[in-house]
């Protein structure tokens, strides 16, 4: 339990440092003032800006999921599909989300999300009731660089798209 503590607070640190130093990085690089914005929300926050913080809170709440679920006992794990499936899908979704919050840094996200799932992994052994093994950090990180590869692929095209 107290490994469990120790990793959901650095996992929270990490996500939020990484949210501060992207935000700030973005502030900074924009040149258009947000007043001029057709997407203006009133008060200078733009709707892309609000569509933005809510992926990325969504991507770091199954984050801390991610944590909860693959450091608890076995017996408390909830089960709906076959384990590599359920594996796949959770962390296909997180890389996804993760690429997707930070546009123009997907590459280190997609790099925080395979490390998170060797991180996980390698907890799994300080665990009583659970085992970490090669093969399920290889479907975890195959799917995470899968979903955010995916999620690059969409935001280039939607890019692509208002382009025109």
């Amino acid at each position: 339990m107290t490994l469990f503590l120790i990793l959901l607070a650095c996992n929270l640190a990490l996500g939020l440092l990484f949210t501060l130093i992207a935000s700030t990085v973005e502030r900074a690089e924009r040149t258009v003032p947000a007043a001029c914005s057709p997407l203006d929300l009133g008060t200078g926050l733009r709707a892309r800006d609000v569509m933005l913080t809510l992926v990325r809170l969504l991507a770091w709440i199954v984050a801390i999921g991610l944590v909860a679920v693959t450091l608890s006992p076995l017996e408390a794990r909830p089960v709906l599909a076959s384990p590599n499936l359920e594996r796949a899908g959770a962390y296909a979704l997180f890389g996804f989300l993760l690429a997707l919050s930070y546009p123009r840094r997907w590459g280190l996200a997609l790099l925080a999300a395979v490390a998170l799932a060797g991180a996980l992994e390698a907890a799994q052994g300080l665990t009583a009731s659970r085992h970490g093994r090669v093969v399920d950090f290889m479907v975890k990180g195959g799917a995470a660089m899968i979903g955010g590869l995916v999620a690059q692929g969409l935001h280039l095209l939607l890019a692509r798209r208002t382009a025109r």
